[in-house]
């Protein structure tokens, strides 16, 4: 597919070469969307997208799955339609009367469907990005969230404040710099769910000795190793469940 939707607009894949008036005006229509944009690349650890404007002049939406809604500026905070299944299967993971410590929160990409579909008693929602966090406490009103609280400041620093069941690190590429943050945040037998981008042939191995390492003299068990998409020709993005004790 050359396109994804998000809401009403279309993201166009960036290889994609025609971007005439004519085929930009036919998605448009057959697709009942507002904007139409090109997504160039992701910068920083605060995950600010660089788009090109193709068509229409919104890039503001609200986008509908899994039946939560989550309101977002495409050309301020990103959406990887990629992790859909993901951030179900996380909800459903979760227990009633668990407390939850989302590292990376977004716009609350996880936070949020845990909300709506388990009986979580506390998530806490840490974003660095000000923009993001500004549509993650949006979209816990949009919701009627009442077991979410939002946090502005550093994973790194704010997690030092929790004690939780169940830590997620929804983040790749420099998610192992924070892992001891994560681990120290967990409760004697709670879960960490964390997030790598790893060679295909190191996938069984590096992630979760990583965990490992971090956790020292604490115990661990492994659950779960999940492919979640690829990220890079022989790179996967994978999350590793493990309980730390």
């Amino acid at each position: 597919m050359k396109w994804k939707k998000i809401g009403k607009i279309l993201i166009l894949d960036k290889k994609e070469e025609n971007l005439s008036e004519e085929y930009l005006d036919e998605l448009l229509l057959k697709n009942n969307a507002e904007s139409i944009i090109q997504i160039n690349n992701i910068q920083g650890t605060k995950r600010q997208p660089i788009i090109k404007l193709l068509k229409g002049s919104n890039t503001e939406t609200i986008h509908k799955e899994n039946g939560c809604l989550f309101k977002l500026d495409l050309s301020k905070v990103m959406w990887s339609k990629g992790n859909t299944n993901e951030r179900l299967r996380i909800a459903k993971e979760v227990k009633e009367n668990e407390t939850i410590l989302d590292m990376f929160a977004g716009i609350g990409y996880f936070s949020i469907p845990i909300g709506v579909h388990s009986k979580a008693s506390e998530i806490y929602s840490i974003e660095i990005n000000p923009e993001s966090y500004s549509y993650l406490k949006e979209n816990i009103k949009l919701n009627n969230l009442s077991n979410v609280e939002a946090i502005l400041g550093d994973s790194k620093i704010e997690s030092n404040n929790f004690k939780v069941d169940r830590v997620l690190m929804g983040y790749v590429k420099t998610t192992h710099y924070y892992l001891e943050s994560g681990i120290n945040s967990l409760k004697k037998g709670g879960i960490i769910h964390y997030h790598e981008t790893v060679p295909d042939k190191l996938i069984e191995s590096r992630p979760f000795d990583r965990i490992k390492k971090i956790a020292n003299d604490r115990e661990v068990e492994l659950i779960n190793i999940q492919k979640i998409k690829k990220y890079s020709p022989g790179v996967s993005h994978i999350v590793v469940d493990a309980r730390i004790n």
